[in-house]
């Protein structure tokens, strides 16, 4: 029985070297992904420095007022968690440059553990989380500045909200960690296998 040629398949009348041309040019497109590697890092960076200038500032008018008072105390606690903002959606970015430059360009990037990303299911969930937590911290700046002017019952309320949603988030994300890294297992076991072969049992979690 003779074989037949394998069919050509490249579409009609386009020439090969175009299709080879345009496909290269297609693949080569991930690097645009540097543009937002390098936007998402200058931001981050920005926001690190400035906010640490801003410490600074904020420290040395302190000392130099020198005035000590339960209001002034107040003022710098708001100060300092509103700043905690700034340091958290820097850390946002910095995440997302990480992920982005994992994703697109380099995957053996030396990062540490919880900074690997396999995928972008998993870069979601880490900008979620301290997304989740920048909103706690926001919460908490909002919280300290009307605890005075609101009922007991209204900030209980708020506050218990607040706690609710950022517990549902903790409890989903670690669920959906949990399945993203136990298919990332079954992966890795499946690939160590080889084909053909029966894969072990990936490990319970």
């Amino acid at each position: 029985m003779v074989e037949e040629p394998a069919s050509e398949t490249t579409a009609p009348g386009v020439p090969e070297e175009t299709r080879g041309w345009f496909l290269g040019a297609f693949a080569s497109s991930r690097f645009f992904a540097a543009f937002a590697v390098l936007g998402a890092f200058l931001s981050s960076a920005a926001l690190y420095i400035y906010g640490t200038f801003v410490v600074v500032a904020t420290i040395w008018e302190t000392i130099t007022r020198r005035e000590v008072s339960i209001d002034g105390a107040k003022l710098l606690q708001v100060a300092f968690v509103e700043l905690t903002d700034v340091f958290l959606l820097g850390t946002v970015l910095a995440i997302v440059a990480s992920g982005l430059y994992q994703l697109f360009l380099d995957p053996n990037l030396p990062v540490p553990n919880w900074l690997r990303i396999d995928d972008l299911d998993q870069l979601t969930m880490k900008v979620m989380e301290v997304v989740g937590l920048l909103l706690g911290v926001t919460f908490l700046a909002f919280a300290v500045e009307i605890r005075l002017q609101a009922s007991v019952l209204e900030f209980g309320l708020a506050t218990a909200a607040v706690i609710f949603a950022l517990c549902a988030l903790l409890l989903v994300s670690h669920r959906v960690r949990g399945d993203i890294e136990l298919h990332h297992d079954v992966q890795r076991v499946g690939a160590k296998s080889g084909p053909g072969g029966n894969p072990p049992e990936p490990p319970r979690r």
